[in-house]
């Protein structure tokens, strides 16, 4: 495992999604510390290139994080009750992010399960909002550097064997076929169940 420099976060999220597989993210919240290891990612491109994307008609109050400095966290609420965890691509100025959708809790599973009360183990971190929660990260801390305190991100140093398909639940895919942008590692714990937009399902 390796730190990465902040120019690893420089390049197009499609090529960066996939690099970011098994890598490892820890955070340190005031009740303790939880590392997962990624196993799920969806690659979102900026301002008139992805309809899927937050950023794709222009720079909000709600979405600016993702045009500055690649390498913060991108943070969100969905559906009024989740916070999603995007990773911040492309060089500033421009906008792009890598979407984590799934994790295995691999330091830190007593708190993870304290923070996730009955749930199974497998499901700690298997889905954007279950990973924020066994993260502990608020949305309060979107902005934040990625490799500063209090969190940590170590990639490995060659990247692992992927599948690639359509991103879950995105309006403006056309079905996913366009945008084949998740990737994930066939038969980890950690990935979720896909389920596409139900728009797409016609």
């Amino acid at each position: 495992m390796l730190t990465p420099e902040r120019a690893f976060f420089e390049q197009d999220p499609v090529r960066l999604a996939p690099l970011l597989l098994g890598a490892v993210l820890s955070f340190a919240a005031p009740d303790g510390e939880v590392a997962i290891r990624l196993s799920e990612l969806e690659a979102y491109r900026g301002v008139g290139e992805d309809p899927g994307s937050h950023a794709f008609r222009g720079r909000t109050p709600r979405n600016a994080v993702m045009f500055g400095e690649p390498g913060r966290l991108y943070a969100y609420f969905s559906y009024g009750m989740h916070v999603c965890l995007n990773i911040v691509a492309r060089p500033a100025g421009t906008s792009s992010g890598v979407l984590m959708r799934g994790a295995t809790v691999v330091r830190g599973l007593e708190l993870a399960r304290r923070r996730r009360p009955g749930v199974a183990d497998r499901d700690l971190a298997r889905g954007p909002g279950r990973l924020s929660r066994a993260l502990g990260v608020p949305l309060e801390v979107g902005g934040s550097d990625l490799l500063a305190p209090p969190f940590s991100l170590e990639i490995l140093d060659a990247p692992l064997h992927h599948a690639t398909g359509p991103r879950t639940g995105v309006s403006g895919d056309g079905g996913g076929a366009a945008y084949p942008w998740r990737f994930w590692l066939p038969g980890d714990e950690g990935v979720s169940p896909y389920r596409r937009h139900r728009l797409a399902a016609e």
